[in-house]
C-alpha cells in the first residue's frame, strides 16, 4: 500500500530538519516538527507514534525523531518528485521560480514514478532545482556539497550563489530584482554586525546591501575552476568590463558558426544547421549538420555532408558521423565540457578539392563558459587520416606509384560572443589550423591557416520551436595572402516526440 500525502509530508519534513540539525544532535524536536508541518505538538506526536510503528522513523519520547534508513529512501523520493515538477514547470511550462513551490507541494504526491522519471530523461537529469536544491538520485539519495551563506562565506573572494534557503514568493521576487538568483556571480564586501547587515558587490562592480536574515538564505559557493581562472586571465579587459543589468541565461547558446559549443541537445529536441560560404574568386561551399540527443542530453548523435563549388562545376564532400558526450553541465563554478569524436567517410574526390580522400577520425574538445553578458567558446583538437593518397602527383611526365602517407593537422580555436538583447547577439571568431597536406610522392609539407571572423544571430523562440539566423565576414589568412568571404546561418531547432 502506498503511502499517504500525510505520511509522506512528515517523511518530509523530519528529512529537511533533520539536514538543519546542530552537529552531534541527531532528533529532531518534536515542536520543531509539528511547527514546520502547521500541527500542534500532540497531533504531530501521535503521528511519529504511528510512523515508528510502521519501521519509518525512530521515535524518543520527550526527546525527538529521526528516520529510519526505510523512512529517509521515502522521504527522499518525495523531495525528487517536488523539486522535479519544480523544475519542469520552470523549464517546460514557463512558470516563475517563486510560484513553483506550492504547485509541486500538491503534485508530489500524485504524480507517478513513471512520469516523474519522464520528466527527469526529458529535462537531462538535472542535479538542482530552480532554488539551487539538490535533486535525490531515484534511490532517494541526495548528493550533499558543502556550502556557506553570506554570513560565514570568505569575505572578497569571487562567490556563485547556488542555492535558496527559503521558499516563500515574496523572498523570491526580492532576490530575482536585486540579481541574487542561483547563478549570480558577487562578492562579500563587509559584514556589519551593528546594523545587522551585508554588503556585497555583485558582477559588475554594483553594490547591494541586505539584511543579515535575507544573507543567512544565501548559501554560496567560493569559484574555484581553474579553466574559468584561465579564461579570465586571458581576456582581464572583458572580465573587468562594467556589467549592465544583473546577468541572465543566454536565450541563444549552441549557434556559432565557426566555434563548436559544449552543449549537447536537449532530449527530445533535435537541431538542423545550414551554413553557405561564399569566397573571393567565387568558390562556395554549403554545408548541412542535423543533432540528435541519444536517449538523454549526456550523449549525441549528429552527421555533417556538404557541396561545393569545384573547377568543373560542384560536387559532393566527405560525409562525417559524429558522437559527442556531455562531461560536465555548466554551473557557476564549472563550465560545460563536451568532447567529440568524429568518423570520417571518403566520399568525396580529393583530386578536385572535395574530401579528405581517406578515411579519418577528427577529434575535438569544446569548452563553454559564461561571463556576465559574455560566452566563452574554446577548442582543441585534431583531425587524423591515416592513409591519404600520393599516387596522383607526376614524376617525370608520368604517374608515380607512391604508398599512402598518414597526416595529423591540430587546431585550436575560440570565440567571444557578446549578449546585445536575449535575442541578438554579436560574435568573434578565431581558428588557427596547422593543415598537414600531401605536395608529392610520400612527401608531406604543413601551412597555417587563419580564420578571424566577426558575425552576429538573431533568434526566435516559441514552444520548443527555435529558429536563428546568422551572418559573418570571415578573413582567412594562408601562406602571406588575405582573403574575405561571406557567411550565411540558418538553424532550427524543434522536437521530435510529444
Amino acid at each position: 500500500m502506498l503511502p499517504s500525502s500525510t505520511v509522506e509530508n512528515y517523511l518530509k519534513h523530519i528529512y529537511l530538519q533533520q539536514l538543519t540539525l546542530p552537529a552531534g544532535t541527531v532528533l529532531v524536536p518534536m515542536g520543531a516538527l509539528a511547527a514546520a508541518i502547521g500541527v500542534t505538538p500532540g497531533s504531530a506526536t501521535t503521528m511519529v507514534k504511528a510512523l515508528s510503528e510502521s519501521g519509518l522513523v525512530h521515535y524518543e519520547p520527550y526527546a525527538g525523531v529521526r528516520l529510519t534508513p526505510a523512512g529517509e529512501r521515502l522521504a527522499g523520493l518525495v523531495i525528487r518528485r517536488h523539486r522535479l515538477v519544480e523544475l519542469f514547470l520552470v523549464q517546460v511550462m514557463g512558470m516563475s521560480w517563486d510560484e513553483v513551490h506550492d504547485e509541486a507541494e500538491q503534485l508530489e504526491h500524485v504524480v507517478s514514478e513513471r512520469l516523474i522519471e519522464r520528466m527527469d530523461e526529458m529535462l537531462g537529469h538535472p542535479e538542482v532545482d530552480p532554488h539551487g536544491d539538490p535533486i535525490p538520485d531515484s534511490e532517494g539519495i541526495i548528493a550533499h556539497r558543502e556550502m556557506h551563506s553570506l554570513l560565514t562565506c570568505p569575505v572578497g573572494v569571487p562567490l556563485a550563489v547556488t542555492r535558496v534557503a527559503d521558499q516563500d514568493a515574496s523572498f523570491l521576487r526580492f532576490l530575482e530584482s536585486s540579481g541574487l538568483k542561483p547563478g549570480q556571480q558577487l562578492r562579500v564586501q563587509a559584514r556589519d554586525e551593528a546594523a545587522d547587515s551585508v554588503r556585497v558587490e555583485r558582477e559588475g562592480g554594483e553594490e547591494l546591501t541586505i539584511g543579515a536574515r535575507a544573507a543567512s538564505k544565501l548559501l554560496v559557493e567560493v569559484i574555484a575552476s581553474i579553466l574559468l581562472i584561465c579564461v579570465l586571465s586571458a581576456v582581464p579587459a572583458l572580465a573587468q568590463a562594467p556589467a549592465g543589468p544583473p546577468p541572465a541565461p543566454f536565450e541563444i547558446t549552441d549557434n556559432s558558426f565557426f566555434v563548436e559549443e559544449a552543449f549537447n541537445q536537449d532530449p527530445g529536441i533535435f537541431q538542423n544547421l545550414a551554413t553557405v560560404l561564399r569566397e573571393e574568386g567565387g568558390r562556395w561551399f554549403l554545408g548541412f549538420t542535423q543533432e540528435w540527443p541519444l536517449r538523454s542530453k549526456k550523449h549525441q548523435l549528429s552527421y555533417s555532408v556538404g557541396v561545393a563549388s569545384a573547377g568543373d562545376g560542384t560536387g559532393a564532400g566527405d560525409i562525417l558521423l559524429h558522437y559527442r558526450y556531455q562531461v560536465t553541465d555548466e554551473d557557476p563554478g564549472l563550465p560545460a565540457i563536451s568532447p567529440r569524436v568524429s568518423l570520417i567517410l571518403p566520399v568525396g574526390d580529393e583530386r578536385r578539392g572535395l574530401g579528405y580522400g581517406s578515411w579519418g577520425l577528427q577529434f575535438n574538445l569544446p569548452v563553454s563558459k559564461q561571463v556576465g553578458n559574455y560566452y566563452l567558446h574554446g577548442n582543441a583538437g585534431f583531425t587524423w587520416l591515416p592513409s591519404a593518397p600520393t599516387d596522383h602527383f607526376q614524376s617525370g611526365g608520368n604517374l608515380r606509384a607512391a604508398s599512402d602517407v598518414a597526416l595529423a593537422s591540430p587546431f585550436v580555436a575560440g570565440s567571444v560572443i557578446y549578449r546585445l538583447n536575449p535575442k541578438l547577439n554579436v560574435l568573434m571568431e578565431a581558428v588557427v589550423d596547422w593543415q598537414e597536406g600531401v605536395v608529392g610522392p610520400e612527401l608531406t609539407d604543413r601551412e597555417t591557416v587563419v580564420i578571424l571572423s566577426p558575425g552576429a544571430r538573431w533568434g526566435w523562440t516559441w514552444g520548443f520551436r527555435q529558429v536563428v539566423v546568422g551572418a559573418a565576414v570571415p578573413f582567412t589568412r594562408v601562406a602571406g595572402e588575405t582573403s574575405a568571404g561571406v557567411l550565411g546561418y540558418f538553424s532550427y531547432e524543434l522536437p521530435f516526440r510529444d
